[in-house]
């Protein structure tokens, strides 16, 4: 069926030319004189589009505009008119118009226009379906030829950004996309297993990990006499951070923008510890043990991260007076926001934000909030829609007025598991979905990263004995013992502690206030 427009315009004689162009085009315009015969006709009928104009006979353009959105709200309108004063603009586009023309228009003007707010939704899914097909052949290649963790920085970001591009059109490429990141983990997992330990050697190069976060991005900015907040969202992706940068854009420029690297585990207990000590787990167990909180431990395992900010800055020798802050609801969140004065008595403020690993752990037990956030898409718009609508874009606001510095990041991200594979342990084994910790695990050797020697990736273990195994690509740990309920009740949940994309690399940003 052809789209139906109605054009109001008090010259529409003069227009006839433009009017047979469209109609050449396959639209069907039906056109009127004024503004009163244009809302007789809106309530007579349906349309798809109106072209108005602004300066009319008794009810004006713009009086007109103010009606029809009474009568068809959600039909687009495109404002022609001959004055060019910006309060008319103004007051046009302050009601929500879709574009708006100034006389002389040629037919290829109106045409662009119309097709832009009827068609542009169609015209940008089959650009974008192009591209990607296009690309596709491109990105499988450099998966192929992978052989630095630049390489998989560069893929990985390649692939989120198809990932919000065809999230945001109606195209059926989705599903050609999901397996490319399938293939895409899978050889990032054989990449990890073949490399991981070598970045642990004495002098050998690495890539940015967890323990090195602190001294790459905020000890410079201290250094250099800035005020700094070092912003922690625990269990935060790339593609979550793309979903709320342009906000923070409203307040910060973007000084720098990159990835790092998670370590194993992928869990608080041990990559954010890293962050705040800039050490490794292993080394904060030799060097403060008291601070280190065992897997089988009651204690929560990131008690002691003030502390640990503590003996950083110690080690380092600065003389830098912090606070710490850790906002596990909206009331913390909203007292933390309304008292940033307060940040003003340190250099260095440090602040983790809980709401999105408490998410992603209440979408595990809550079948509602399941149903919310069924996809990466839907678990996104969720966290941009705390993001934008909670105490976390006031918090933003306010640090950005207070004239701080932001180094943004995470501790590590989370994927969503689907394939279940088995694993046998005693009843010392931790519980986690990704990794598992113990003596005597028995588990498919070809299935998993398994690492006999912990101390070789800076782990520490209980005894000497014990064993960590790391779950890749979509993987995830159940137990013989109820098999079949396990594997449905964690099937299509939001995990971490393993090996994937999503869960090592993760954002780190630094942001100056505007």
């Amino acid at each position: 069926m052809n789209a139906r427009i109605l054009w109001a315009d008090d010259e529409i004689d003069l227009l006839k030319p433009h009017i047979l162009f469209l109609k050449g085009k396959g639209y069907d315009v039906e056109t009127v004189t004024n503004g009163r015969d244009a809302l007789d006709a809106l309530e007579a009928a349906r349309f798809d589009l109106i072209i108005l104009d602004e300066n009319m006979p008794g009810i004006s353009g713009l009086e007109a505009l103010q009606r029809i959105k009474i009568v068809q709200p959600n039909v687009p309108v495109i404002m022609i008119t001959k004055s060019e004063e910006e309060n008319i603009m103004n007051q046009a586009i302050g009601s929500a118009i879709a574009d708006y023309l100034i006389k002389p228009v040629n037919p290829m003007q109106i045409l662009l226009s119309i097709k832009k707010n009827l068609h542009s939704d169609a015209l940008v899914a089959k650009q974008v379906t192009s591209d990607y097909r296009q690309e596709f052949m491109q990105i499988t290649s450099r998966i192929n030829a992978a052989q630095t963790i630049s390489d998989w920085y560069d893929i990985y970001s390649t692939l989120v950004r198809w990932e919000l591009t065809l999230a945001t059109t109606e195209t059926q490429m989705d599903q050609m996309l999901m397996t490319q990141k399938r293939e895409a983990n899978s050889a990032f997992a054989k990449f990890v297993k073949r490399n991981y330990e070598g970045w642990f050697k004495a002098g050998a190069e690495h890539p940015l990990r967890s323990d090195e976060v602190f001294k790459h991005s905020v000890l410079p900015l201290l250094d250099a006499g800035d005020k700094v907040c070092l912003v922690v969202i625990d269990n935060f992706r790339l593609d979550q951070w793309k979903t709320i940068s342009p906000m923070m854009s409203q307040f910060f420029n973007i000084d720098s923008e990159q990835l790092y690297t998670a370590i194993l585990p992928t869990t608080t207990q041990y990559a954010r510890n890293a962050i705040f000590s800039g050490l490794m787990p292993q080394q904060i167990k030799q060097m403060y043990p008291d601070l280190w909180i065992e897997e089988d431990d009651d204690d929560g395992k990131n008690m002691n991260e003030a502390v640990l900010v503590q003996t950083l800055l110690d080690r380092y020798r600065r003389r830098v007076r912090y606070s710490y802050n850790k906002v596990n609801d909206a009331d913390a969140g909203e007292r933390l926001a309304r008292e940033t004065a307060r940040m003003d008595d340190f250099q260095l403020n440090v602040i983790v934000l809980n709401f999105v690993d408490m998410f992603s752990h209440a979408r595990t037990e809550s079948k509602m909030i399941r149903e919310l956030a069924g996809t990466d898409a839907a678990y996104r718009s969720l966290t941009g829609s705390w993001f934008r609508n909670s105490y976390a874009l006031d918090l933003m606001r306010n640090i950005a007025t207070r004239g701080f510095k932001v180094v943004l990041t995470t501790d590590h991200g989370t994927i969503k598991v689907d394939s279940p594979i088995k694993v046998v342990g005693d009843k010392n084994t931790n519980t986690n979905l990704r990794y598992k910790l113990g003596k005597n695990l028995s588990y498919n050797p070809r299935q998993v990263y398994e690492i006999t020697r912990p101390a070789t990736i800076g782990l520490p273990v209980p005894n000497v004995s014990s064993t960590f195994v790391f779950a890749m690509n979509r993987d995830f740990f159940a137990y013989p013992n109820n098999y079949n309920h396990y594997v449905q009740y964690y099937s299509d949940t939001f995990q971490h502690g393993g090996i994937s994309l999503e869960e090592m690399l993760v954002p780190l940003v630094t942001l100056s206030p505007k």
